[in-house]
């Protein structure tokens, strides 16, 4: 691969990265709700669940996935339902939120299995890499299954870098604004409707 090339790709990760989307909506929000740490932790978990929809593609599962309606209406109703059962929990646990308690809300291990949840399960995700990886690599070559897993890893490594950015910048704003009533009950309501909006989102597409 050219450097040339790396650098286009790369280019185009930190844009597709940056445009705002449902990773970025939930990332903000769960960071402004229990802090900086917890939004990192919570990227880490996308940006596994990123490296897993690339070794789906090198091993060509995702190609099976796409040809296949049935299998892919499965998995768009079961990611759809994860995420409607966390809305749900969200909502319910609301007025629950102390600002003050900071990533006691949920442990860092159940939010990296999340993060990770929330990108294995949503096709969308899939199909997206399934499209975007091969435009950078020569089919034709021996290696392209080795490219295309650089080229995720690639990915990731600046999803990841961006989205833990985004994470200390609402923890900051968060900072601001710890002593505002009612604030956590609000922010543990507005947790609830994101998920429920990109369960819709997925379900609608």
């Amino acid at each position: 691969m050219e450097i040339s090339g790396l650098g286009y790709f790369l280019a185009a990760s930190v844009l597709l990265t940056l445009a705002p989307g449902p990773d970025n909506m939930y990332l903000l929000t769960k960071s402004l709700a229990d802090g900086a740490r917890t939004g990192i932790v919570l990227a880490a978990g996308l940006v596994s669940g990123i490296l897993f929809h690339t070794c789906l593609v090198v091993f060509g599962v995702a190609a099976f996935i796409q040809s296949t309606p049935a299998a892919f209406v499965a998995l768009k109703y079961l990611g759809a339902a994860y995420l409607l059962f966390l809305a749900w929990k969200a909502l319910r646990s609301a007025g629950n939120i102390r600002l003050q308690a900071a990533g006691v809300r949920l442990g860092y291990g159940a939010v990296y299995r999340r993060g990770v949840l929330m990108n294995a399960l949503n096709p969308k995700v899939l199909l997206f890499f399934l499209a975007f990886l091969p435009q950078f690599v020569a089919l034709e070559s021996h290696s392209a299954g080795w490219q295309i897993a650089f080229l995720g890893f690639c990915f990731a490594l600046q999803a990841f870098l961006i989205f833990s950015a985004l994470a200390v910048c609402a923890g900051r704003v968060r900072k601001l604004i710890l002593r505002r009533k009612n604030l956590g009950k609000l922010l543990g309501r507005t947790e609830g409707i994101v998920l429920a909006l990109i369960a819709a989102a997925l379900l609608l597409e």
